[in-house]
């Protein structure tokens, strides 16, 4: 996706179940196979649960800034960290400071980074989100991996819906979510999720 017409022609992929890495759009086509769903917020709809009372209540003290999709130092030592705690074996793990610079900064649409503090400061997480026309699609997010308890990452998501209220805009994308992955199963907890389908955009409910 290049181009003046970059931003508004993702807006109507996403709609359509695509996702950005980089300055390409894709969704998963693999034949006999559609275990990949895509899935998003409404926010109109969204209520708290007893759940996301809990983690608001957590990290009512932490501090957000969003601001223009540009990498820090800072935000590198944050990511290695949560990569070399969580996800040790991936390629992302041994990214460099310009592999992660250009997983920020490489980008044709209108992507952001919101910066998550403590009281004293200190960075506690960090969302890669891209703005839409009708929301916001969270890119990637990562946290400091001391954390784990705080839920950060379900805080992210539940900022992105209240930034959606604040702004009037209707949806969070969430990506893929797949039935047989542990580590996707949280989006299937957030209330007011849809799915895409052959016919388009539903209430989601897992398939079995």
């Amino acid at each position: 996706m290049t181009g003046r017409g970059a931003a508004g022609f993702y807006d109507e992929l996403s709609r359509a179940g695509f996702r950005r890495s980089h300055r390409f759009a894709y969704r998963p086509a693999c034949r006999q196979c559609a275990a990949c769903v895509p899935v998003r917020i409404a926010v109109e709809e969204f209520a708290d649960t007893r759940s996301t009372r809990r983690v608001r209540n957590v990290n009512r003290g932490l501090r957000t800034r969003l601001m223009t999709g540009r990498a820090t130092p800072e935000q590198f030592d944050l990511f290695t960290a949560y990569q070399h705690s969580r996800h040790r074996d991936s390629d992302m793990a041994a990214m460099t400071y310009a592999d992660y610079r250009s997983m920020v900064e490489d980008s044709a649409v209108r992507t952001a980074v919101a910066e998550f503090r403590d009281a004293e400061g200190a960075l506690a997480a960090v969302a890669l989100i891209d703005r839409l026309d009708d929301g916001f699609s969270a890119v990637y997010t990562f946290y400091d991996p001391s954390r784990g308890k705080e839920s950060l990452g379900t805080w992210s998501i539940l900022w992105l819906v209240e930034e959606c209220r604040r702004q009037g805009l209707p949806y969070v994308y969430l990506g893929y979510w797949i039935e047989e992955s542990p580590k996707m199963a949280y989006k299937a907890r957030f209330p007011a999720l849809e799915r895409l389908t052959g016919k388009g955009w539903a209430a989601f409910a897992p398939s079995r």
